[in-house]
């Protein structure tokens, strides 16, 4: 097969889909490489390093898209590169479709197969593909947050983990599951008051149980979200339905009630965000302020740690790339139950019914 690896073009991602170790496993199956110039400039490879591993270099993306059976990428595809796309290409990366629309009609119209990493999910339900970024997203949540706290970025001028004698901020994390856990280990390292909000009662006991006395655990309903984000310093969502738009937590008059200068972080802003006056933002502008609250809202925050970020997302998805290299994806989705519930788009239709469901399109489930 011929595998296509496309620079990245979303503001400030400096990612890349592939890396020495994925050229190597695939050309040495037989299958040819190509990567776009410069493709892996954002984590120190170069396109020497690429050739010596065996890909090929090609100047432009349209060269690769052309050439290319399967393109694997990171983030979804921006307006200008829909046409570059062609019936029957496999394309293999986040896609994030039940909050975007206008690309999920986009992929449906070239007649591609959408295989989401972020869909890939094996029968102990866990989300392989996703847990890494949302490892590293929940780090840099903490991190983030703690640095708009300071009064220089607009924030109350406090430090998170306060001195003696001073009381120390308050974090309420919205979401117990990868980017929540690892958000409380950041912020419970930097000495804060952490709070933790779930609905499943077990994922509850399990944090108690890794954390003991350093969080509280509270069960998430309504009235609970409200009293623990009036008294936040920062807010984390980290709220996950997989494949599906992410519910609505806190509400825009839940945001009124705290205080001027406190920090929301809605890691769910790539499925529409779990706050309601989230709006997605940029690396380059990634805040705005409502009712005094500094809102932080970049849908693809492992951009801006590249290296440690693409190393640890292509040790999950070389796997199923060779799987679908060295198969064809019909053979594979039907070997693999897992890479099954990556399918999102496939003969002009929506594959994932919770997609569907959500940007309310007709569902048309894989058939093999």
């Amino acid at each position: 097969m011929i595998v296509g690896v496309p620079k990245e073009i979303k503001n400030k991602e400096n990612r890349v889909g592939m890396v020495i170790a994925g050229v190597r496993a695939l050309t040495q199956g037989g299958h040819k490489v190509l990567i776009q110039q410069n493709a892996g400039a954002g984590v120190g490879i170069t396109d020497e390093d690429y050739r010596k591993a065996g890909a090929t270099i090609l100047e432009s993306a349209k060269e690769v898209y052309e050439k290319a059976e399967m393109i694997v990428k990171v983030k979804e595809p921006l307006p200008e590169e829909y046409p570059l796309l062609r019936e029957g290409q496999i394309l293999y990366t986040y896609l994030h479709l039940a909050a975007d629309e206008r690309l999920t009609k986009a992929l449906m119209d070239r007649g591609i197969v959408g295989i989401a990493y972020e869909t890939i999910q094996p029968a102990d339900g866990t989300l392989p593909l996703l847990a890494p970024m949302s490892a590293v997203a929940g780090r840099m949540a903490t991190q983030i947050g703690a640095s708009y706290l300071q009064h220089d970025h607009g924030g109350k001028g406090m430090l998170l983990g306060a001195v003696t004698g001073v009381e120390r901020g308050n974090v309420v994390i919205l979401g117990g599951g990868v980017v929540g856990i690892n958000a409380a280990k950041m912020a419970v390292g930097l000495g804060a008051k952490v709070s933790i909000l779930d609905t499943n009662v077990a994922r509850l006991d399990y944090l108690s149980d890794v954390f003991g006395n350093e969080i509280t655990t509270l069960y998430s309903n309504s009235e609970q979200v409200e009293k623990a984000v009036s008294k936040a310093d920062l807010v984390v969502g980290a709220v996950l339905v997989a494949g599906a738009k992410a519910p609505k937590l806190v509400t825009r008059e839940m945001v009124s009630r705290m205080q001027p200068g406190g920090v929301i972080i809605d890691v769910a802003v790539d499925q529409g965000g779990s706050v309601e006056t989230c709006r997605p933002t940029s690396h380059e502008h990634p805040t705005y302020t409502i009712d005094g609250v500094i809102h932080y809202a970049v849908p693809n925050m492992p951009g801006a740690v590249p290296r440690t970020s693409t190393y640890a997302l292509t040790n999950v998805t070389m796997k199923y790339a060779l799987m679908l290299a060295n198969m064809g994806w019909k053979q594979a989705v039907a070997k693999d139950h897992a890479l099954l519930k990556g399918v999102n788009i496939l003969n002009g239709k929506v594959a994932y019914k919770q997609v569907a469901d959500d940007l309310n399109l007709p569902y048309e489930p894989v058939r093999l």
